[in-house]
């Protein structure tokens, strides 16, 4: 689900949206021995420089929109083309893992990756009729937020030069963002549910050569479902990393 996703704040995860994506410099990342190489380490940097600008003119594309129009609803068709592009760049995050030179799981990222990526382009992109709804923006902006400073933090921690603003608004803001791009992603499921099932949209019926079935619109409702479970612990998750790597040092003992 796409809010697994968003749940990267956390220090393990992704979305929105907590997880299990611990990027470069992550602290979850001090299990390794040692960190990536200085080519990997190079093209690490590049990438997260990409992608904190590819969000970055995501998020002046929604405010230089909405001052020109005033509309909310139209808002996602000035960034369409970018969002696109730039969540479906973190398909690399996966690449990243399997080759060994980011420190998290290839089957977690997978998971937390493509269900954004599923958000995007098999609901948002193939239902035209939500792309105008209000709990599309509260997603985009979310997410939008969400990459810009997750970016940032994974291409300062490589450089060693983390300032302390970005490490406390990666793991603060999550509290308002994840449930903001939880509440915008289940919005726009279900608001998609009644076009999928009137068009049948990726649906296969019997019978048919295969012998075989598939309702989307059930699939859909199956996703909603999941977030029941997922959301409580991946939030909780979040919120203690955060106890533990904002919390301040503990001075020293004094001696009886």
């Amino acid at each position: 689900m796409a809010a697994t996703a968003a749940a990267d704040e956390g220090g393990g995860g992704g979305g929105g949206g907590g997880g299990g994506r611990a990027g470069p410099g992550e602290p979850g990342a001090a299990r390794r021995k040692r960190g990536p190489g200085p080519l990997a380490t190079a093209y690490l940097v590049i990438y997260n420089v990409v992608m904190t600008a590819g969000w970055l003119v995501i998020a002046v594309g929604l405010v230089r929109a909405f001052l020109a129009k005033g509309d909310y609803h139209s808002l996602y068709y000035s960034v369409e083309k970018p969002l696109k592009f730039f969540q479906t760049g973190a398909l690399l995050e996966i690449l990243h893992c399997a080759v060994g030179i980011v420190p998290s799981s290839v089957v977690l990222t997978s998971f937390q990756v493509m269900s954004r990526v599923f958000l995007t382009w098999a609901v948002t992109h193939s239902v035209k009729e939500v792309q105008s709804e209000g709990s599309v923006l509260l997603f985009v902006v979310a997410w939008t937020i969400t990459e810009i400073i997750r970016y940032s933090f994974y291409t300062f921690s490589l450089l060693d030069h983390l300032p302390y603003l970005i490490k406390w608004t990666r793991y603060t803001l999550f509290i308002a963002l994840y449930p903001m791009g939880v509440t915008g992603e289940l919005l726009t499921i279900y608001a998609a549910l009644p076009f999928v099932r009137r068009a049948g949209l990726y649906s296969v019926s019997l019978p048919n050569k295969y012998n075989f079935s598939f309702d989307y619109h059930a699939f859909l409702i199956l996703v909603m479902f999941s977030y029941i479970p997922l959301f409580p612990q991946l939030y909780f998750h979040m919120l203690r990393q955060r106890r533990k790597l904002l919390a301040p040092p503990e001075g020293p003992k004094k001696s009886e």
